[in-house]
């Protein structure tokens, strides 16, 4: 499914989406063809089904928009965290 599509059939919705086909180009992740998992009124809902789904499949790729977006944009942040050592 297209984001126009998605946006017509839920409209002024907070949409759960699973990337279905998706690319990356200059740190941007551009979504051609996704799946809409469930649609929620507000953002917490929205997010409580990200988190059970996320920690029951970490490897699906799913995103959360509002569907008063026109378009919609993800940018890849890449992770630069700080490693420790455990003492022994």
């Amino acid at each position: 499914m297209k984001w126009q599509e998605v946006r017509n059939q839920h409209p002024n919705q907070w949409v759960l989406v699973e990337a279905l086909k998706a690319s990356s180009h200059n740190n941007k992740r551009k979504i051609e063809d996704m799946a809409v998992i469930s649609e929620h009124t507000n953002s917490t809902n929205a997010w409580k089904g990200y988190k059970e789904l996320h920690l029951a499949n970490p490897g699906r790729e799913l995103y959360i928009f509002h569907t008063s977006n026109e378009k919609i944009e993800v940018v890849e942040d890449k992770f630069t965290g700080i490693r420790r050592r455990n003492p022994q």
